[in-house]
This record gives C-alpha cells, structure tokens and sequence, in this order.
C-alpha cells in the first residue's frame, strides 16, 4: 500500500535522478572525477536550518565546499563532531578558509535570548546564552524587533573565534599552514550573505579581529545599518 509520505520521498529520488542527469550532460564526467578526490578549498560551519544551503548560496558544485552544521552554528571544544570535522577539513583535505556562517532570524538564537522550553536542544544552545550573558547589557538597548539578529551576529564572532582558539587550528598555524578563519552571516530576507570582517590568519591576529568586528557590530546597530 503507497501512502502519501511514500510519494513524497519517490519525488526526492526522482528529483535525484533529474539532477544527476542534468548534471552530466552539462558537465560530462563530472561524477567520475568527483569519486576519484575532493580538494575544497572551504569549510562552511553553518546552521541546520534548512533554509540556508551552504553550496547554493556560494554557487559551488559538490566537492568544492566542505560543510558542518548544527544548531546556531555553535563550535565548542567539547563538540568532538565538529573538531573531527576540522582536523579533517584542515589536516587531510588542507582547506585554506573556515568560514562560521549564522543567519538572520535563527531559531536556536531566538530559543537561546528568550529562554524558550524547547526540550533538548537547550542544553545545545546554553552555548548561545552564554554569548548573549557576555553582550547582556549591551543586547538590552537594542530595539526588540531587531535583538534576535544582533544576537545571531555576536553569536557568529564568538564562534569565529572559538574556532580560531581549537587545537586544530592552532596547530596548523604553528607548522605554518594557511588557514584563514572568518564569519559570515546570512540574510533569509534577503538571500544575502554578509561579512563580519572578523578574519584572522595567525594567533596573533585572533583578539584584534574579534575586537574591530565586535566594534562594527555595535556600531551598525546603533545607527540603525
């Protein structure tokens, strides 16, 4: 018997087979040349809300953008997942950028500034609040309507930097690799991704960055930009 969740998903495998058709007649052997490496030159840390594909925002091709996701885009050091992920991005695949990616009306954010009850997933974003204790008083001033997404930006810069501080990246750029951290964020009202000019190459461009990032933060909300 075919139920309706059946129908569903046999249009997801025939969307597959329609993508992968049409991917090969643009770009004969692609598939082929994909099995045999993969050299992205990124890695995306980004949310799992499914309206932020990594690939599609940046027109990449499967293969050229290593991605993670989770909610609010968090990098902790006690999330093995994503540290796995990064010494793999950075010591085997040798991507050059880690880009930490939030989004504009996030709900994990939002869950996290209101302290909603959401079940298990507030253990997860504690790592949130803790960003919104930091930027308490701060966060306090700035106007209600637009506090979800100023909290979604901070949340960023301190993610940025806590990948910069991973033994991961630290390592690399002790032996002298080039790995470049930065932290985007992505408007849903839009479709468009925006940089926080943090961007740090080396431990000692880490607090400086985050400093002038945290400054252009602020100053934007407090115009109104």
């Amino acid at each position: 018997m075919t139920t309706m969740n059946d129908d569903k998903l046999r249009d997801l495998l025939d969307n597959n087979k329609r993508w992968a058709a049409e991917t090969e007649a643009r770009e004969p052997g692609f598939f082929s040349r994909l099995l045999k490496q993969q050299t992205p030159q990124y890695l995306w840390i980004g949310c799992a809300d499914s309206r932020v594909p990594a690939n599609e925002l940046v027109d990449l091709l499967p293969g050229e953008l290593f991605v993670h996701r989770n909610v609010a885009n968090v990098v902790v050091h006690s999330d093995l997942n994503c540290l796995s992920v990064m010494q793999f991005a950075v010591d085997h695949l040798k991507v050059r950028h880690i880009i930490v990616v939030g989004h504009s009306n996030c709900g994990g954010v939002r869950a996290a500034l209101y302290d909603m009850r959401v079940g298990l997933v507030e253990n997860w974003i504690r790592h949130v609040q803790d960003v919104r204790h930091v930027h308490s008083e701060w966060l306090a001033g700035v106007p209600e309507p637009r506090r979800v997404d100023a909290l979604c930006e901070l949340n960023v810069l301190e993610q940025a930097r806590n990948a910069c501080h991973t033994t991961v990246v630290q390592d690399a750029w002790s032996r002298g690799q080039e790995v470049v951290v930065h932290g985007w964020v992505y408007g849903l009202h839009n479709g468009l991704l925006e940089d926080l000019h943090i961007t740090a190459a080396g431990s000692d461009e880490v607090e400086g960055a985050y400093r002038r990032a945290l400054a252009g933060v602020k100053a934007r909300y407090a115009t109104g930009g």
